[in-house]
């Protein structure tokens, strides 16, 4: 990781391990719900199957568990659901204690939560995660000079078709809101094929030593003149905020690369 990244404030978070008490058996932990304090958002992360560790009438009332909890989920909110199950799950299914934590994303705390305690998370590089990158690209001006390289696989949005191109980073600062909120985690894909002009580009400047690069996120807009025969120059490139709070700066092409376009925020 490079020496020299900018840093992101964690978010403050609560989470509590779901156990299955069976007959005969030791508890296992089988499942996470992990609250965001702040949003009030709720991730859950349950056991695939559980045919392993119960016979198959029980095994078929904890696979449809998922399905009932998420539903309370989506209606009622996390914190609801966390009470209902305190006050209600005990004999073969349980709900541990209240834990606080501080995650910078509840999607890859939730992944490392479900590794600890309950059990080892496949990684399926570009075909269930995407690499996430040390840099922290500046939604204002340049961010400072930092090296970077792939620090954790994190999970991928469902239903999303996965290449080697995409990858996952964090934009800090305000400028890109409220599209892009400071802290988000998003998703990029290197090399953008076709026109730049009006996109949202992760841009580098190059920096002092070889390993090194400043970065930020900006609309990008250029103006162009003929310098020869089906040759194009650049005469302006600008970088645009989205929030009206921030002025536009123009850059030298010199220097400068678009090493990638924004996608969407994942969290």
């Amino acid at each position: 990781m490079g020496s020299r990244a900018v840093s992101i404030s964690g978010r403050p978070g609560v989470y509590a391990v779901l156990e299955a008490a069976l007959p005969g058996q030791e508890p296992r932990n089988i499942g996470v719900l992990l609250i965001d304090s702040t949003s009030g958002r709720g991730f859950l992360k349950l056991r695939e199957r559980y045919d392993d560790i119960a016979d198959p009438a029980d095994a078929e009332i904890f696979e449809a568990l998922e399905s009932h909890l998420r539903d309370r989920l989506d209606t009622g909110g996390a914190e609801a659901l966390l009470s209902w199950m305190e006050d209600t799950l005990s004999n073969s299914i349980r709900i541990g204690d209240r834990h606080e934590v501080v995650a910078q994303s509840f999607r890859h705390t939730l992944e490392q939560l479900y590794a600890d305690q309950v059990a080892p998370v496949e990684i399926r590089r570009f075909q269930t995660h995407l690499p996430l990158y040390t840099l922290r690209a500046a939604a204002g001006h340049l961010g400072e000079e930092m090296s970077v390289e792939a620090e954790d696989w994190v999970p991928a949005p469902e239903g999303m078709k996965l290449d080697p191109n995409l990858f996952v980073a964090h934009v800090v600062g305000r400028s890109m809101e409220p599209r892009i909120p400071d802290g988000s985690l998003n998703l990029f894909r290197l090399n953008p094929a076709g026109s730049r002009q009006g996109k949202i580009l992760l841009i580098e400047r190059y920096g002092v030593a070889d390993d090194s690069a400043r970065y930020t996120v900006k609309r990008y807009t250029s103006e162009k003149r003929r310098s020869g025969d089906d040759e194009w120059e650049h005469t302006r490139i600008r970088l645009e905020p989205l929030n009206p709070e921030f002025e536009p700066w123009d850059v030298d092409p010199e220097g400068f690369a678009v090493v990638a376009e924004w996608l969407r925020v994942i969290e």
